[in-house]
């Protein structure tokens, strides 16, 4: 008993060998940094060409607080553009989300909504959102409803292909013994195969957000005149690839916190898997 209870407390340690602190997490972003200050300083390529980190950072500055007007016409007007993407972003998102996870988790239960849905579902999937923009300004005109669109058709398939799968996967023992206990069907599904569905269902989430702020840039390059794809493409045109990389870095920046936000929200709602995963989170 000794033994077992010694081996449960070994496993449970966190691994010094797997944690990394703040600074270790940083070591290789500044090597990227440090290597391409270098190789922009080197001469190689014309400066124009490749900006150096020094001189897109310095855009970015501008670009957010105003500092010399270096980004003329989007300088101090960061905040605006974000905005403008992130709301187009979440709408689509927010809308792809609510209604994937309820086709996913009905297709994944329900064998009569599976053969009704999923083959014309399965069909749409292989089409690339992008190819949809002709018609979607066709639908929608240049606003804000094609680029919510978009987002909506990237994000809307890994959240319903993952629900799906949370759903078929739940454990059988489990809708057994509630059935044995006299739950409904709708109970089974909201008290049983739901809640076991969750973690494939935040897998889906968090690959859908990214998808999301991929398809708002592309949106914004063609359909949209607002917004960070608009800047970045708008910044081609005239040459300024200082406020282009300034512009993919605003993007990267932005996903990687919506996708913060989802794990926390993750580990809140999952916290009963503490402990049960190898990373215990």
């Amino acid at each position: 008993m000794t033994s077992v209870t010694e081996t449960a407390a070994v496993r449970s340690r966190p691994r010094a060998g797997f944690s990394l602190s703040g600074f270790e997490r940083l070591i290789v972003p500044a090597l990227v940094i440090a290597g391409w200050e270098l190789f922009a300083r080197s001469g190689y390529l014309p400066v124009s060409l490749l900006p150096a980190p020094s001189a897109v950072l310095h855009a970015l500055a501008d670009w957010v607080i105003g500092l010399d007007e270096t980004t003329q016409s989007y300088s101090g007007h960061w905040h605006r553009d974000a905005l403008a993407s992130a709301l187009r972003v979440f709408a689509g998102f927010g809308l792809a989300s609510v209604v994937g996870i309820l086709a996913g988790v009905g297709i994944g239960w329900s064998r009569l909504i599976e053969k009704g849905l999923e083959p014309t579902l399965q069909m749409l999937r292989p089409i690339p959102p992008v190819s949809w923009i002709p018609l979607a300004i066709i639908w929608f005109g240049i606003a804000d409803k094609p680029a919510i669109f978009l987002v909506f058709l990237g994000a809307f398939f890994p959240v319903l292909m993952n629900a799906i799968h949370g759903a078929k996967t739940v454990d059988r023992n489990l809708v057994r013994a509630g059935a044995m206990m006299g739950a409904s069907q709708r109970q089974l599904l909201t008290s049983i195969v739901f809640p076991a569905a969750l973690p494939s269902i935040f897998a889906g989430l968090r690959i859908a957000i990214g998808s999301a702020w991929m398809l708002t840039v592309t949106a914004e390059m063609v359909a949209v005149k607002s917004g960070l794809g608009y800047v970045l493409w708008d910044s081609y045109y005239f040459l300024r690839y200082d406020i282009v990389i300034a512009a993919m870095i605003s993007i990267g920046l932005l996903g990687y916190l919506s996708d913060l936000g989802i794990k926390a929200i993750m580990g809140r709602v999952l916290r009963w898997q503490l402990g049960m995963t190898v990373q215990g989170n």
